[in-house]
């Protein structure tokens, strides 16, 4: 690799963001109950909101577990000596953007291409 990583830096920032995800996860599931609305006492905008919202939670859940699942494959490959490769092409991802978003997988030319798809 053209620019030494601090595996050590990158696998902290990661783990940190890791047990925040999973805490997260946490609280949400305990305010993610369904809840039940008094049809007769509640209105219909009411309703639509709470649906609204429980919506926007479950997105907001798949988007958690989509970094999640990005977060443990990047710490398999600090162990396995792959990280700041590429999965695509197996060229260098840039230190810069390692250290925007740890977490990423792909190369900015990789990244670009799959957007253009």
């Amino acid at each position: 690799m053209s620019e030494e990583l601090d595996l050590n830096y990158f696998k902290k920032r990661l783990t940190v963001r890791y047990q925040s995800i999973l805490a997260d996860k946490k609280a949400q599931q305990k305010n993610s109950a369904p809840k039940q609305l008094d049809q007769t006492s509640v209105g219909r905008l009411s309703r639509m909101d709470a649906m609204q919202q429980q919506q926007m939670a479950k997105a907001s859940a798949r988007l958690m577990d989509m970094e999640r699942r990005r977060i443990e494959t990047a710490l398999k490959r600090i162990e396995e000596e792959e990280y700041g490769y590429c999965i695509l092409c197996d060229g260098e991802i840039a230190k810069k953007r390692l250290e925007f978003d740890p977490s990423l997988l792909t190369c900015i030319s990789c990244a670009q291409k799959a957007e253009n798809q």
